[in-house]
């Protein structure tokens, strides 16, 4: 039994044949082929932040591969009257097939896959966001083949996005430069264990020079809004606009998780752009999470 809690929690051939399968399963769904590998599965979502995209491809998803979903907040369950995280891990587990968490702290998904007798999925804590930036890389592959040796500039806040972003620079072989402002920087470990593939700047124009592709996210995360005011002083400069994606290749594409704050971190005519792919990326959340689903229920699957 596997866990996907962050993107070190798989080895690169893993990557390799979920992005094998993410491609054929978006195929069968693009042409209306059924393809119900997963038929009386059932995943349980807990959710104790708020969700749009997360919600919306996992509970599709099972669906399409002929499985079944709970949704459980935590203010509607006992987990919001302080029942332990493992006690409610023991239960579901016993009940369920897989369960996605989407929660503030790391610490919490870890503590209930500690005691989980089924697959645990991070759906976001605030340290790593891995389904996205599984779903942001293939969409890379699909557009335009391997991401190994290119290089993507990360613009804005050190946030989950961008410690997975560091995790995968890793794992796939590519350059991440990443640019924050000052008092906003990737803590020192996360730098170190990524080595050679990381460069930090505090001039954004210099992180995306030559970027063959560039990403951004908002500038407060979810749980961060008491800090809104004083971020949006402090990343005045680092929003991705024209002039910035003129810094990067000529084809460079754009990138982010969305919800995209327009004139904020990404400016409307780069985000609704011909070099953004963020609709794509957002629909692929939906494939790759199939492909995931498929894996860690079934195996691995060739046909």
């Amino acid at each position: 039994m596997k866990h996907f809690l962050q993107l070190r929690d798989l080895e690169s051939a893993e990557f390799e044949h979920l992005f094998v399968r993410t491609r054929v399963i978006k195929e069968r769904f693009k042409n209306y082929v059924a393809y119900q590998p997963l038929a009386d599965r059932m995943l349980a979502m807990v959710f104790e932040k708020s969700s749009t995209r997360t919600r919306v491809s996992f509970e599709a998803g099972i669906h399409q591969l002929g499985g079944s979903s709970i949704v459980l907040n935590t203010g509607e369950t006992q987990l919001g009257r302080g029942e332990p995280i493992e006690d409610v891990a023991r239960v579901v587990s016993r009940m369920v097939d897989i369960v996605m968490i989407r929660t503030y702290e790391h610490a919490i998904i870890e503590r209930f896959a500690s005691q989980s007798r089924v697959p645990v999925v991070n759906g976001l804590t605030n340290d790593y966001h891995p389904c996205q930036v599984l779903a942001d890389v293939y969409t890379w592959v699909e557009q335009r083949g391997s991401i190994a040796g290119r290089t993507v500039a990360w613009i804005g806040d050190a946030n989950n996005m961008c410690n997975t972003w560091i995790q995968a620079a890793g794992i796939f072989g590519f350059k991440l430069n990443i640019a924050t402002p000052a008092g906003y920087a990737v803590e020192g470990k996360r730098v170190q264990d990524a080595g050679d593939h990381v460069e930090l700047f505090t001039d954004p124009m210099k992180a995306a020079a030559k970027a063959d592709l560039v990403t951004t996210d908002v500038w407060t995360s979810m749980g961060f809004e008491a800090e809104t005011e004083a971020r949006e002083k402090a990343f005045r400069g680092f929003t991705v606009d024209a002039r910035m994606m003129a810094m990067a290749k000529p084809d460079a594409l754009f990138m982010h998780c969305l919800p995209a704050h327009r004139g904020e971190e990404v400016s409307a005519e780069v985000v609704d752009g011909p070099q953004s792919v963020v609709w794509d990326e957002a629909e692929n959340r939906l494939h790759v999470q199939k492909a995931l689903m498929e894996y860690l229920l079934l195996g691995r699957i060739d046909t």
